[in-house]
């Protein structure tokens, strides 16, 4: 990734710019920081990786803890969910969306130890981190991001990600939030988890333990890591730093906007 500073073009502005919370007309203090030179700051911390304190002052994003608290902000009033679900609905109405989804999870490498949503890593000799679970459609396209402690196994997060795929419009009718299929490895094979998707009125497609894989999974799981691979030339994300577990995730549902705006840019 560059570590040049990036540009919010004029288009994306135009999409999150009415999701901000307003500042009031008059409030005590130094006028606050513009909101589109901090999302500059936010971006190019979620690209290069580096630290809030390092963020450069000369480059005129505000003090790394200015965009930090503005995150912050933006993480309470819902702004990078809004923004992703804005760009999947669009991206469905341009027949972008296969719904045939797969899920995941996947350790990024060791970063800060402490703080929530972490715990001992099974590949890492027990070191503290944390673990990524994703859920994507049939062309890696990300729905839902979950981060959990290092030890937390796949198989209890398969539920909460297909119920937090938010609802995408774009189409005539009511939004979807349903796959019509799940894919997935030994890792989530479990009858109950097979169960609970059927009364969802979702089709399983799961390998079971202690038999060969179904016939091309291994083809259709590709999709997912293309996904992560995707998600973690975020550098911030490849490596959990943060803290505080909400604003990873704030960070991770801005990376997933992203995604997203590039797909539509370039289809």
């Amino acid at each position: 990734m560059s570590s040049k500073p990036r540009i919010v073009d004029d288009q994306l502005w135009s999409l999150v710019e009415p999701l901000l919370p307003k500042w009031p007309e008059r409030s005590p203090g130094p006028r606050p920081v513009d909101d589109r030179r901090c999302l500059r700051g936010v971006l190019f911390v979620l690209y290069t990786g580096i630290t809030w304190q390092q963020l450069p002052m000369e480059l005129g994003f505000g003090s790394g803890q200015t965009c930090w608290r503005r995150l912050g902000r933006w993480r309470e009033a819902g702004v990078f969910e809004a923004l992703h679900q804005r760009l999947l609905a669009e991206l469905n109405a341009a027949g972008q969306i296969d719904w045939s989804l797969r899920l995941r999870g996947r350790l990024p490498r060791e970063g800060e130890k402490g703080g929530d949503a972490t715990g001992p890593s099974p590949v890492a000799r027990g070191r503290t981190g944390s673990k990524h679970h994703v859920i994507c459609d049939g062309k890696g396209t990300p729905f839902t991001v979950i981060t959990t402690a290092a030890n937390v196994n796949d198989v209890t997060q398969a539920l909460a990600l297909v119920d937090g795929i938010p609802p995408v419009a774009g189409r005539p009718g009511r939004p979807r939030s349903r796959p019509d299929t799940l894919l997935g490895h030994k890792a989530y094979d479990s009858n109950p988890l097979r169960r609970e998707l059927r009364n969802r009125r979702i089709q399983p497609v799961i390998s079971r333990k202690g038999s060969t894989n179904i016939q091309g999974l291994g083809t259709l799981r590709y999709v997912v890591e293309q996904t992560f691979a995707l998600l973690h030339q975020f550098k911030r994300l490849a490596v959990r730093w943060e803290r505080r577990p909400d604003l990873h995730e704030a960070l991770a549902s801005l990376a997933c906007a992203l995604i997203c705006w590039r797909r539509l840019r370039h289809r």
